[in-house]
C-alpha cells in the first residue's frame, strides 16, 4: 500500500586533517614484499559507543550490511521516481509513466522491472542540497556534511572539506570482516572530466585505517581478475611465504620498535594483508564466474550490472558496506557522460542508462530476497543531485540540487512508502525536505548507530557521525 509522509528539517557542519607515519615503518611495509595493499590493512581506531536514543525502534540495527548504488551525474527525478505527467511538455519530457506495485505510485516508463518491486522500496521525493556542482553536492551526499563553499565544481579532496565518507565511518565503527575490509568501493572512484577526483570518498581526517577499499575492476569481462588481491604474475605462493618469513625475521630484530603501539599496528596491518592474499574466502568473494549464467545475465552483462552482483557477493562474505559507482562508460561523450544528461536526455535514458539500471537494481532486490538477505541488507539508490525541470535547447536536463529523488529498500525500510513532495514542475520541495545528513543518519540508524555516536579526530576531539536525524517516516 502507498503511504505518503511529510515534514521538514535542516542541518549542517565541517572539519579537517589526518596523520603520517615515520620512515622506519616502511621497513616492514608490503611494498617490500612486492604487494600493493597497505591501504587495506590498517586497524580501526577506537570509537565511542553508539547512543541508544533510537534503540527501541524496530528498524534500529536491522541491517547487517548496506549496498549503496551511486549514479554519477545526477539521475533525473522526472523520468524515475517523481514523474510529472500533467506538466507542460518541456517539463514532463517525452517519456510516459507506468503503474507500480504500490497503488497510487507511478514511476518512469523505463523502470518496468523496478516498478514491480516498489512494495519493497521507500522513495524520497524531496531530497535537496541547493548545490548544482557535481563534486561539492556529491561531497555532501557521500559524507552527510556540506561542502564549503557550495557550488564548487572540480573541488579537490582535503581540508577543510575532509569529512570521512559514510563508507569510511561504517568501516571505522564496524571494523573489518575476517578476510576483507569493512567497506569496499567498486568498480572505480568518482571523478569529473580530466580525472579530477571528488572529495568525500575516503576516510579524510579519520585516518587511513578507515579508508574504504577501492577495487578497480571490470567484472563483466571474460578475463576479469582483481589485481589488488591477486599475487603478482611472477610471484608464487612459496615465494610469498619466503618473503613473509624474512619480514618476520626482520621484525624480531626490531624489538625496540615493536614496543611502540604504532609499530604493533603496522605489523598487524601487514599480517592481515598477507592473510588476505592467502585467504580462500576473499578470493571466493570476487570469483564472480562461480555465479550461474542465468544469475549473471539477470543482473546484466555490463560493468554496472556485474559490479552490483559483486556487491551482493561481498556482503554475503561479511563486508559491512559496498558502494557501487556508476561511472562514465567507454563511449560516453564529455557533453553528457554517465547520468549527466545535458544533451539528448531521452535518447541517453532509453539506450544507455535506464535499461541497465532497471535490470541490475531489480535483480539485486529480487536476489537478496530470494536468499533471505533483504531484511538485513539496506540498499540505497542515489546520485549527487537531480536534473533541471525544463528540457534545454540540446534536448537535455541540466544540474539541479534544489530537489531530487533517492530510494531505500531492505533492512529497516518500510516498503511502499513515499516521503516528501516536489512542486508541480519537480523543481523545489513542497513538503518533507530531506538533506544528505538525514540520509546518512538513516543509514547509520539501520546499521545500529545513533547519529549522536561519537568518533574522535587525531586531536581526540569527540565529533558526532551525523548532524541529521533518521527519516522515521520510511522506517519500520
Amino acid at each position: 500500500m502507498l503511504s505518503f509522509h511529510h515534514s521538514t528539517s535542516k542541518h549542517g557542519a565541517t572539519l579537517c586533517d589526518g596523520f603520517s607515519r615515520r620512515e622506519w615503518l616502511r621497513i616492514g611495509a608490503l611494498s617490500s614484499l612486492g604487494l600493493g595493499l597497505p591501504q587495506l590493512m590498517q586497524s580501526r581506531s577506537h570509537a565511542a559507543a553508539p547512543m541508544m536514543a533510537d534503540a527501541n525502534s524496530a528498524s534500529f540495527g536491522k541491517a547487517k550490511s548496506c549496498i549503496v548504488l551511486f549514479l554519477l551525474g545526477g539521475p533525473p527525478q522526472h523520468e524515475t521516481w517523481d514523474p510529472k505527467p500533467d506538466a507542460p511538455s518541456e517539463v514532463r519530457g517525452e517519456l510516459g509513466t507506468i503503474a507500480s506495485a504500490t497503488p497510487g505510485l507511478r514511476v518512469g516508463e523505463l523502470m518496468p522491472m523496478t516498478a514491480k518491486l516498489t512494495n519493497r522500496i521507500a522513495v524520497l521525493r524531496a531530497m535537496a542540497t541547493d548545490d548544482n556542482a557535481h563534486s561539492s553536492s556529491g561531497y555532501w551526499m557521500l559524507t552527510g556534511y556540506p561542502h564549503s563553499p557550495k557550488n564548487s565544481e572540480n573541488a579537490l579532496p582535503g581540508a577543510p572539506n575532509d569529512w570521512p565518507s559514510t563508507a569510511a565511518v561504517v568501516r571505522h565503527l564496524k571494523g573489518d570482516a575476517k578476510s576483507l575490509p569493512g567497506s569496499v568501493r567498486l568498480p572505480e572512484e568518482i571523478w569529473n572530466t580530466g580525472k579530477i577526483l571528488w572529495p568525500g570518498q575516503d576516510a579524510g581526517w579519520l585516518g587511513e585505517h578507515a579508508d574504504p577499499w577501492l577495487v578497480n575492476c571490470e567484472p563483466h569481462k571474460k578475463d576479469f581478475r582483481v589485481p589488488t588481491i591477486a599475487l603478482p604474475a611472477d610471484m608464487s605462493t612459496d615465494r610469498l611465504l619466503a618473503r613473509r618469513s624474512l619480514q618476520q625475521s626482520m621484525n624480531r630484530s626490531l624489538d625496540a620498535l615493536h614496543a611502540s603501539s604504532s609499530a604493533q599496528r603496522w605489523a598487524a596491518w601487514q599480517s592481515k594483508a598477507i592473510d588476505l592474499l592467502q585467504s580462500n574466502a576473499a578470493q571466493q568473494a570476487f570469483a564472480i564466474d562461480r555465479e550461474s549464467t542465468e544469475t549473471r545475465e539477470r543482473y546484466g552483462i555490463n560493468r554496472f550490472g556485474q559490479s552490483v552482483l559483486m556487491a551482493r557477493r561481498l556482503v554475503e562474505t561479511g563486508v559491512s558496506l559496498v558502494q557501487v559507482n556508476w561511472t562514465r562508460g567507454e563511449t560516453d561523450e564529455d557533453v553528457a557522460p554517465a547520468w549527466d544528461t545535458h544533451a539528448k536526455n531521452t535518447q541517453r535514458l532509453k539506450s544507455a542508462l535506464m535499461p541497465p539500471m532497471d535490470q541490475a537494481y531489480s535483480a539485486l532486490l529480487e536476489d537478496l530476497e530470494k536468499r533471505g538477505m533483504l531484511d538485513d541488507t539496506l540498499v540505497v539508490w542515489m546520485g549527487e543531485f537531480g536534473r533541471s525541470p525544463k528540457i534545454n535547447a540540446a534536448g537535455g536536463r541540466d544540474h539541479w540540487g534544489h530537489v531530487f529523488s533517492a530510494a531505500l529498500a531492505g533492512g529497516g525500510v518500510q516498503g511502499g512508502a513515499v516521503y516528501g513532495q516536489s512542486d508541480r514542475q519537480g523543481g523545489y520541495p513542497l513538503e518533507g525536505r530531506v538533506e544528505p545528513q538525514d540520509l546518512t543518519a538513516t543509514i547509520y540508524h539501520c546499521l545500529g548507530y545513533s547519529p549522536d555516536t561519537e568518533i574522535r579526530d587525531r586531536f581526540n576531539r569527540p565529533l558526532v557521525i551525523s548532524k541529521g536525524r533518521p527519516i522515521h517516516q520510511i522506517l519500520t
